[in-house]
């Protein structure tokens, strides 16, 4: 099994804008780090180009980030032991606080390859029915083997 994540963030001003250039400026060295880091497998891209943002059908100002990882210690030392936490720490700078869930984890065979579709039903899960195994944050973590893996849509359907 792998961990799958998915994290949206509404910016608070157009990618192109200078409010947003600092963050614009560290999507290359912070994917080129994810892309090298231990127990990374794979993350949706949004063109060739390191900054290429993905592109999608759920507003304009919503920025996607969504990954897959061997394990959640490869994933947490990612995030919280690596370069990635300076962006982290900056990120009121760049997005809106939102008061719902913005991140979201799940298992997945290791060969699956998640869909954004698939990604925002777990979000989506989350927003409704709290941490479950099918869909959980670092903070209310569920183990691979508390998780049979279904489709999402499968879960809310439950």
């Amino acid at each position: 099994m792998h961990l799958a994540q998915l994290n949206v963030g509404h910016l608070r001003a157009p990618l192109e804008s200078p409010e947003i250039a600092d963050f614009v400026a560290a999507l290359d060295p912070i994917n080129q780090l994810a892309e090298e880091s231990p127990g990374y497998v794979w993350r949706l891209k949004g063109g060739e180009g390191p900054q290429d943002v993905v592109h999608h059908d759920y507003g304009d100002h919503l920025l996607i980030n969504f990954s897959v990882w061997e394990d959640r210690d490869s994933l947490w030392d990612f995030v919280y032991r690596s370069a990635h936490l300076g962006i982290l720490q900056r990120r009121r700078e760049w997005f809106l606080r939102v008061a719902e869930p913005y991140s979201v984890m799940w298992w997945i065979p290791s060969d699956h390859v998640p869909t954004l579709e698939e990604g925002m039903e777990r979000l989506d899960l989350l927003r409704t029915q709290g941490p479950t195994p099918q869909a959980f944050t670092f903070k209310e973590f569920y183990e691979s083997s508390e998780a049979a893996w279904r489709p999402a849509a499968a879960e809310a359907r439950k």
